[in-house]
C-alpha cells in the first residue's frame, strides 16, 4: 500500500479542507481545526498522560528529547490506543498532506506540558534553510489539551514566515526568543489543532499561571528523511496487531 492508497483508506481526502482553509494555511502557514477532540477523549487522554509521567519519572521523554521547564513524554504511539486518532484524523492528515504534497510519514508522537513560570523558547523553524524555498520538507499539529490562553504559554507563531525563502529568526532578530512584531498568539479551546508548516517560525511562550498548560505534537516528515523517533525500531508487536494496515503506512513500518 501507497501513502497515497493509505490516506484514501484513512479518509484523509483534500475535499475535506474548503478552500478558505487550504489558501489560510498558504498563506499564513497554520490553519486552527476546531473540535476535533471532544471532552470524553481530551479527558481520556490526559489521565494517561499523567499515569504515564508517574511511571517513567525522569525517564519521561527521553525517546526523543528531554526540555528544561515542560514535561515531556515521547514514543506515544506505543502507549495506547488512546493516542491512535494523533496520526490517523482525516482532516488533519488532508491538511499535513497538503503541506507535504501528499508525501508524509510520522516523524514522533510527543507531548508538551509547559510548566507555570516556563515553557518560552526562541523563535525557530522545525528545518534549515530550504534548499528549493517553498518544497516544504516537514509539517507539524499542536493537539490542544486545555485552552490556549494570552497567560498559560500558547505557541506563538509569524504568519507568512514559511514564505521567507532561506531566512530564520536568527537573521533578523538579535534575540528570538524577544517577541516579534508580526507575531500571533495561537488561542483556541481544548479540542482544536493546529496544523503548522513547520518552517513558519514558531516558538512556546512563558505559562504565566500555576498550572501546566498541555499539548501533544504529532510532527510529520517527507518520506524520504529519518524520524525523530525511528517507528520502525520503536514499534511493538501489540501496537501493530492493533492499528490498521493504513496506519502502519502512515508510521512507515509496514
Amino acid at each position: 500500500m501507497t501513502i497515497t492508497d493509505a490516506l484514501a483508506a484513512l479518509g484523509a481526502t483534500p475535499d475535506l479542507l474548503t478552500a478558505e482553509e487550504i489558501g489560510q494555511l498558504d498563506r499564513d502557514g497554520y490553519l486552527p481545526i476546531a473540535g476535533v477532540l471532544d471532552q470524553t477523549q481530551i479527558d481520556s487522554i490526559n489521565r494517561r498522560l499523567e499515569q504515564l509521567l508517574e511511571e517513567e519519572g525522569d525517564q519521561a521523554g527521553l525517546e526523543a528529547h528531554q526540555e528544561a521547564g515542560t514535561a515531556r513524554l515521547s514514543d506515544l504511539v506505543n502507549k495506547g490506543e488512546v493516542f491512535d486518532i494523533f496520526y490517523t484524523q482525516p482532516k488533519v492528515l488532508a491538511a499535513i498532506a497538503h503541506v507535504l504534497g501528499g508525501d508524509l510519514k510520522l516523524s514522533s508522537l510527543n507531548a508538551r506540558f509547559a510548566l507555570p513560570g516556563q515553557g518560552l523558547q526562541s523563535l525557530h523553524a522545525d528545518w534549515g534553510r530550504l534548499e528549493n524555498p517553498g518544497e516544504f520538507q516537514v509539517c507539524n499539529s499542536i493537539w490542544l489539551l486545555d485552552d490556549f490562553t494570552e497567560e498559560n504559554g500558547p505557541t506563538r507563531v509569524v504568519p507568512g514566515s514559511q514564505r521567507w525563502g532561506q531566512k530564520l529568526p536568527g537573521d533578523d532578530m538579535p534575540d528570538p526568543s524577544a517577541a516579534h512584531p508580526q507575531q500571533r498568539l495561537l488561542l483556541a479551546p481544548a479540542g482544536t489543532v493546529v496544523v503548522f508548516n513547520s518552517h513558519t517560525w514558531h516558538g512556546g511562550t512563558l505559562n504565566r499561571t500555576d498550572k501546566p498548560r498541555r499539548a501533544m505534537h504529532s510532527y510529520f516528515v517527507r518520506r524520504e528523511h529519518s524520524q525523530q523517533v525511528d517507528q520502525r525500531r520503536h514499534v511493538r508487536p501489540e501496537t501493530l496487531a492493533r492499528i490498521s494496515e493504513a496506519a502502519r503506512v502512515v508510521l512507515d513500518v509496514g
